[in-house]
């Protein structure tokens, strides 16, 4: 049987001699492990000893012979047993001294004893078994306080280790209590702040959540971690819209956060309506002081009204008609506001109205600069325009255009201008008397006309011979220069034939 499971222990040093005991019968055989009895008053090997009537098992098997009686008196061992040594036994008196490896060959063994390292089965003698037993039935265990330290020191140094870790996993563990948007539990972590603790338990947090303590701040055992989830929420407030975020979970709870003054207020939801993660839209009116004068009074209402029309009708006062306040009837009445009931009169007037006409003047070459021929008269529109007279609270306002109509469009007149030069005299009739032929063909009226409508102008000429001397139209329209020109030229062609009753007036 191999000896190196004997030769992993302790080395211990050399035992004191002792006085031998009588020769005891020997064990009719042993096993790998030879123990010693602890000291004390009491005696494994002794006659009462029950270590003798054990059970001895063969080689084959893991098993000590003596355990059951070492493990029965345990309670009065004050030290451990020795450690199972190699096979050389235990050194005599003068022996070579022992320091737990193999003993040498030719070293003592006392009595017969077997070489060291050499068990029964190795070859050992049975003198040498028999010496063996007589040495340790000889012997009296003992120990010595300094072998049992070392031994109990490994020990102790793996009880401190393991105590230090147990202590130190232990302080690393915390117990906190989280809540997560009102909904609490206790837990255990080894975070060591706020922000790791969060990460650990996937809670994540957005810009408008709230996290007490800080994220940053650090953590111990017996701390409480809230975190409170943001809400969007759609307020109109008094009229104005605003985008804001609370992590109330109530409409109540988050005007208080929002610092809205709810006493009297109007509501578009309850108080105690809950608000989830994708907010709502809520309308709040507050309690406002507005002032109403109407018909020589005055009245101061508290009132959430949305509209003036809605808080003048909360004051008693009725419009009917054209009657109308200060201030549009559909705007937001404000707080401290003063706000006037006109009581409104009147009647509608409608008026027409001439429209001038335009007029449009052409060039025309063929008749002499100065000359201006009317082609197309022109003719005036017609605009009807309706007026609204009001007596607010018994005065007269200015009237006021309510409404215009165009009835009829303005025609514009169309004038020929002549552009030709004029001659600049007529020999032989520039020095007649032609103002004199003039009144009395005309009575010096440009644009007079017979009664029959045959003759016309200055000088009476009728459209025939008109034309013939170059004009253009009717001699009645032509300028005063252009009847003169042409009456002559008239002249200097027929004489004074033309005017048979006035011609004798050219020379007077």
């Amino acid at each position: 049987m191999s000896k190196s499971q004997y030769e992993t222990f302790e080395t211990y040093e050399p035992y004191e001699p002792y006085e031998p005991y009588e020769p005891y019968e020997p064990y009719e055989s042993y096993g790998p492990y030879q123990g010693y009895g602890p000291y004390g008053p009491y005696d494994p090997y002794g006659p009462d000893s029950t270590v003798h009537t054990a059970e001895t098992l063969s080689y084959g098997l893991y098993a000590d012979t003596y355990r059951p009686a070492y493990e029965a008196q345990a309670y009065f061992v004050t030290e451990p047993v020795l450690p199972r040594q190699g096979g050389g036994g235990v050194p005599q008196a003068g022996g070579a001294g022992y320091d737990g490896s193999p003993r040498e060959a030719g070293s003592a063994t006392g009595d017969g004893g077997a070489s060291a390292g050499e068990g029964p089965d190795e070859g050992g003698t049975a003198a040498g078994v028999t010496g063996r037993a007589a040495r340790r039935r000889r012997v009296r265990c003992a120990e010595r306080p300094e072998s049992a330290v070392r031994r109990l020191l490994p020990q102790a140094l793996v009880v401190v280790f393991l105590a230090g870790g147990t202590t130190a996993f232990v302080a690393k563990d915390k117990a906190v209590e989280l809540t997560v948007d009102g909904r609490p539990r206790t837990l255990h972590t080894f975070a060591d702040d706020v922000h790791e603790l969060l990460a650990d338990e996937g809670v994540r947090v957005g810009a408008h959540d709230k996290v007490s303590p800080a994220s940053g701040a650090p953590l111990a055992g017996g701390d409480t971690v809230a975190v409170r989830y943001g809400r969007p929420v759609r307020l109109t407030l008094d009229g104005q819209r605003h985008e804001v975020w609370t992590t109330a979970h109530t409409v109540e709870g988050a005007l208080d956060e929002l610092g809205v003054r709810a006493e009297g207020a109007y509501l578009s939801t309850s108080r105690s309506q809950p608000i989830g993660r994708a907010g709502l839209a809520l309308d709040v009116r507050t309690e406002r002081a507005v002032t109403i004068m109407a018909d020589g009074r005055t009245r101061t209402i508290r009132t959430n009204a949305a509209t003036v029309r809605e808080a003048v009708e909360e004051a008693g006062i009725g419009l009917h008609g054209q009657d109308t306040t200060s201030v549009p009837l559909d705007s937001f009445p404000r707080d401290g506001q003063t706000v006037t009931v006109l009581r409104v009169s009147g009647s509608r007037e409608v008026r027409e109205e001439q429209i001038p006409f335009e007029t449009e003047r052409t060039a025309d070459p063929t008749l002499f600069v100065g000359a201006e021929v009317v082609v197309q008269p022109g003719q005036p529109g017609l605009r009807r325009d309706t007026f609204l007279l009001r007596i607010v609270n018994g005065v007269r306002e200015k009237p006021h255009r309510e409404a215009s109509e165009v009835v009829r469009k303005p025609r514009k007149q169309i004038v020929k201008v002549g552009t030709k030069p004029r001659p600049h005299s007529t020999s032989g009739a520039d020095d007649l008397n032609w103002h004199g032929l003039a009144a009395c063909e005309s009575g010096g009226r440009p644009h007079a006309v017979d009664p029959s409508g045959t003759f016309g102008g200055l000088y009476q000429f009728d459209i025939g011979t008109w034309h013939a001397l170059g004009g253009s139209g009717r001699p009645q329209d032509a300028p005063v220069e252009e009847q003169t020109s042409r009456a002559k030229k008239l002249y200097t062609r027929r004489g004074s034939t033309p005017w048979p009753h006035c011609g004798a007036r050219l020379h007077g």
